[in-house]
């Protein structure tokens, strides 16, 4: 509720922002952030800083790559943002760096440490805190919300639809589908022994299922969102299909077969065991919707022949 009440006060800010005095390129903005918390722009910014990878790749998504003029270091995507300078990453940032630079607005989001906004604001910076979306619907709000910060309300709003029907396609294909394979999502084998893969409430937990899937955490009754999972647990589920989101960290298909008690495994035997980029269903912007796609594919291959 209180995420779509700061949601609907923001587009009230903005709407009064569009519809003011001739000069409304540069009118007053006054907004409510994530946090609750009063920002005030004195227009669209110009200058932004982002410090996380999610608000960078909605920032150039919405058409103010030209307004970005610095990026945290795992900011990686899309191409152009790596030509950026870069200011640090989580919470080790050069805060002597960022206010040179002269933002009139850095974006955070879930990933930064709340107590930075308080360093930055005493530093005399504006600082707005982008909550994760916990469905689509938050993404395509947080997209507007980004807009808004930056003047590109008309991009967005034909970003969003696109996104829409896109999303609206996956699931007109979904609803044909007879099965919903288990699936084992694994996030990090740093002990291949115990994988720690995606639980209830976590965005790719809800992408997995809404591209036809069965969730192996769910089925176990594994209530965490992260959780470690054993073998014993992964022998009793015995995955259809494994989904290696840690293959960018250099995890192979090949490997899994390699791990005691997996090479009896479904996925395992039957050649189910497929590399993925975590990052389209991991970091919340735009791409979600490439990754849903991509899992829906992946997962119900006969439904796009």
């Amino acid at each position: 509720m209180l995420r779509k009440l700061l949601y609907l006060l923001f587009c009230t800010a903005i709407l009064l922002t569009a519809c003011g005095s001739p000069s409304a390129a540069s009118a007053e903005m006054n907004l409510a952030d994530g946090l609750g918390r009063a920002i005030k722009l004195a227009g669209p910014a110009q200058k932004v800083i982002s410090l996380a990878p999610s608000n960078t790749e909605l920032l150039f998504a919405v058409g103010a790559a030209k307004q970005v003029i610095a990026r945290d270091e795992m900011s990686d995507y899309p191409a152009e943002a790596a030509a950026l300078p870069a200011v640090g990453s989580f919470d080790k940032y050069n805060l002597e760096q960022i206010v040179a630079l002269k933002p009139d607005l850095v974006l955070l989001a879930e990933i930064n440490n709340v107590e930075l906004v308080k360093k930055l604001e005493e530093l005399g910076l504006v600082v707005y805190y982008l909550n994760n979306p916990k469905t689509l619907e938050d993404l395509y709000a947080n997209l507007a919300i980004v807009a808004g910060l930056t003047g590109h309300q008309t991009e967005s709003a034909a970003l969003v639809e696109t996104l829409k029907q896109r999303v609206a396609a996956v699931d007109e294909k979904i609803k044909t589908a007879s099965t919903r394979p288990v699936i084992l999502y694994e996030l990090d084998s740093t002990d291949p022994a115990h994988p720690y893969t995606v639980g209830p409430g976590t965005f790719v937990d809800q992408l997995l299922v809404r591209a036809g899937g069965a969730n192996m955490v769910t089925v176990a009754g594994i209530t965490d969102q992260y959780p470690q999972v054993s073998i014993e647990q992964v022998v009793t589920t015995d995955p259809a299909m494994i989904i290696l989101g840690d293959s960018m960290w250099g995890v192979t298909v090949e490997s899994v077969g390699q791990r005691p008690g997996w090479e009896k495994l479904k996925a395992v035997s039957s050649g189910q065991v497929y590399p993925f980029d975590d990052n389209t269903v991991s970091r919340p912007g735009p791409r979600m919707v490439d990754g849903l796609e991509a899992l829906a594919r992946l997962i119900h291959p006969e439904l796009y022949k």
